[in-house]
């Protein structure tokens, strides 16, 4: 049932991808580099600015799913910020040499806001959870004080999408004037539900945070942090809910080929990253179509991400199609692929199309290890 609203907020500004983001790839999505309080001051200055900002918390089963469906895949591209919640991805990031060293997990960050001595909380609606979940948790939330304070909550069930992203839906959720929509629907329903009804809804802020309505609504319980710094969360979860572990076991089989085939390769190229690799960057204009051509020559990694990100916001200076010339890129490390990966999401976003040349073999392994055959889905044949 849906609970009480109060008067209407603004509505928010259009979505955007910023390209100055610290990301890296892991298994063919974007993790932005930053730790909780980081996290925690994005949000809270996105929605004192009324900016959109669309949270997703990836961990392993996510990057599983998003191998097989694109849509999910998608729907982590165009977010504003993606966080690495689960620890095999830290570890892969350390494995790699890469900057991701903290995990932040959607409950952390739900925990940490709600922690702040703020003098205007932010106001958080509930979208889904189990029947008296959504409730059980506002009240809960607001009998203590803190940085968040709940203003409405819905349980709309098991049913379609359509049936959950109606006119009226909307109207009770921009009536209540929330900061923080927290969306709680199984992560690929809830996912595709943002997707769909994001831009008719007035909050800045929005999240998938399935887990988090039944910890405040303290049906289920956290594993301790102990459990959790060592990455046994899974195990505590499987403890509390039995019937979780199948998932587990599947998660854990997908994730050998991806160990095999994508992080050993890509651990053992680091070397080609660390010496002192050059790169040429060129935007030049596509007279015919009235877009932009980035011609990439050399080896994109962390220590050229700079370059390659300047010429990158050049050529996306306004919403325009874009050619990237690859036939003279030799290699590219986790953080250049994520920057590719926000180019990705920006012209998705913008509706305009983004073309991939000239690819060798060679790269195109690469680009495979890092999981991004997506990428390559635009991709011409030299001329």
């Amino acid at each position: 049932m849906p609970g009480e609203v109060s008067a209407l907020s603004p509505p928010a500004r259009a979505p955007v991808i910023d390209l100055d983001r610290r990301v890296v790839c892991l298994w063919g999505l974007p993790f932005d580099v930053i730790d909780l309080p980081g996290a925690v001051q994005a949000l809270r200055e996105a929605a004192r600015s009324g900016r959109r900002c669309w949270v997703s918390t990836p961990n392993l089963n996510f990057v599983i799913a998003a191998r097989k469906d694109a849509a999910f895949r998608r729907s982590v591209l165009m977010s504003q910020l993606s966080l690495a919640d689960g620890m095999p991805l830290v570890w892969a990031a350390r494995l790699l040499g890469l900057p991701l060293r903290q995990r932040v997990a959607g409950s952390d960050l739900f925990e940490a806001l709600s922690r702040e001595d703020a003098a205007a909380p932010l106001k958080v609606y509930f979208f889904g959870g189990p029947e008296g979940a959504a409730q059980a948790a506002c009240e809960r939330l607001n009998a203590r004080a803190g940085g968040l304070r709940c203003v409405g909550f819905e349980s709309p069930g098991f049913g379609s999408l359509e049936s959950m992203s109606t006119p009226q839906t909307w109207a009770r959720i921009n009536a209540s004037g929330a900061d923080f929509v927290v969306v709680a629907l199984g992560a690929q329903k809830g996912q595709a539900w943002i997707a769909h009804n994001h831009p008719q809804l007035h909050a800045p802020l929005i999240s998938h945070l399935g887990a988090v309505v039944n910890f405040q609504a303290g049906t289920v319980r956290r594993a301790p942090a102990a459990w959790r710094h060592l990455g046994l969360e899974w195990l505590w979860r499987i403890l509390q809910e039995p019937a979780l572990w199948k998932r587990y076991a599947r998660d854990a089989a997908a994730a050998l080929p991806l160990l095999t085939g994508c992080l050993l390769p890509l651990w053992w190229a680091r070397r080609r990253w660390r010496g002192c690799p050059a790169l040429d960057v060129r935007v030049e204009p596509v007279a015919e179509e009235g877009g932009q051509r980035v011609r990439l020559a050399g080896v994109a990694c962390g220590l050229t991400i700079e370059p390659l990100r300047q010429a990158l916001k050049q050529a996306l200076h306004r919403p325009q199609p874009l050619e990237i010339e690859l036939s003279g890129l030799r290699d590219l490390d986790p953080q250049a692929m994520g920057l590719l990966l926000l180019v990705q999401a920006h012209q998705l976003l913008s509706g305009q199309p983004l073309r991939v040349r000239g690819a060798t073999p060679a790269l195109r392994r690469r680009i495979l290890q890092h999981g991004c055959a997506h990428w390559l889905d635009a991709e011409e044949p030299p001329s």
